[in-house]
Formats: C-alpha cells, sequence, structure tokens
C-alpha cells in the first residue's frame, strides 16, 4: 500500500525543476511564498480532482482500473522524458511576471502531471488524504528549494531532476504493472 507515497517522488522533482527554472530567471524573494504557496494548493488540489475522477472510474471499470493506472503513470512519464524544457522556461518566465487569474491559470497547467497522477491514484483505491497532504507538502518544500538554489543549480541539473522524474514514474508504472500480472 506504499506505492502511493513513490508517485509523489517524481512529481517533488518536477516540482524542484520548474521552481527552480522561476529561481534562474530570477523571482524577488518577496514573491518566493506567494508561488510557493500558489504550487502547494495547485499540486494538491489538481490530484484531489484527479482522485475525484478516477476513484469512481475504477469502480465503473473494475479490474482494468490497475492497467489504465498504469497507463497514466506511463504516459505521464513519457510525456515529463518528451516534454519540451524551452516551453518550461518560458512558462517559468510568464510565471513570474503573471499576476491573478493568469498566474493561478499558467499554475493550473504546470499541475497537469499531478491531476494524472490523482487519477491514477484513484484508479488504484489510494487514501486520498495521505496522498494530498503529502503532496501539498512536498510542492510547497521543493518550490522553495527550487526557487532558492534555481540560480545556481544550473540548466542541465535541473532538465535532469525533471527527466529523472519521468524515468521513476515509468518505473513505478511497469513496478505496478508487474504487480498486477503477479
Amino acid at each position: 500500500m506504499w506505492h502511493w507515497a513513490v508517485a509523489i517522488i517524481p512529481l517533488g522533482l518536477d516540482t524542484l525543476a520548474i521552481a527552480a527554472a522561476l529561481g534562474a530567471a530570477g523571482v524577488p524573494s518577496g514573491l518566493r511564498l506567494r508561488i510557493s504557496l500558489l504550487f502547494a494548493a495547485v499540486e494538491g488540489g489538481m490530484p484531489i480532482l484527479g482522485l475525484l475522477l478516477g476513484a469512481p472510474l475504477g469502480k465503473a471499470i473494475g479490474n482494468a482500473s490497475d492497467y489504465v493506472a498504469v497507463i497514466v503513470l506511463a504516459g505521464c512519464g513519457i510525456a515529463m522524458l518528451l516534454e519540451d524544457d524551452d516551453d518550461e522556461r518560458e512558462q517559468a518566465r510568464r510565471l513570474t511576471s503573471a499576476t491573478g487569474w493568469a498566474a493561478v491559470a499558467l499554475a493550473l497547467s504546470i499541475g497537469l502531471d499531478e491531476l494524472a497522477v490523482g487519477v491514477s491514484l484513484g484508479l488504484l483505491d489510494l487514501p486520498v488524504l495521505p496522498v494530498v497532504l503529502a503532496l501539498t507538502a512536498q510542492a510547497f518544500v521543493f518550490s522553495q528549494l527550487g526557487l532558492s538554489i534555481g540560480a545556481r543549480l544550473g540548466e542541465r541539473l535541473r532538465e535532469g531532476a525533471e527527466k529523472l522524474a519521468g524515468a521513476v514514474l515509468i518505473g513505478l508504472a511497469a513496478w505496478l504493472l508487474l504487480a498486477v500480472v503477479n
């Protein structure tokens, strides 16, 4: 039952990569708390939406829900591996100057991977509260860390963290597939 915790690790790495891009873009220290709170709200809220969608879907499709969860996790991991780093840097640049609903919309677009993981967790009928609390906490901690070290982290290391996140999600999908098959 602990495998839900493993799904949080790659999302933390993804959050770190995005926050590091923001830090490298020169986010003023006064905005760091606001951005971290926005990340925590989005990355805690998107999985709730995903869980709310995935749980009834899982009950409706029965035993196939484990396989659908594997496909969603693997797809999310592949998307992270194939994501264009220039697009992410542009999103980060826009987020540093966005305010109000524009900032929320950009944060929601960044949180789509949490939505996908939330659907997978819902399909697997996992506990909502511990998952959401862990995702929210990781989002806040990793965004603070990324914002703080972003300028010093270096582009290659930041990109590597995101690619590692995608690989871990694919590995988790493979592990779940093996667990389902056996």
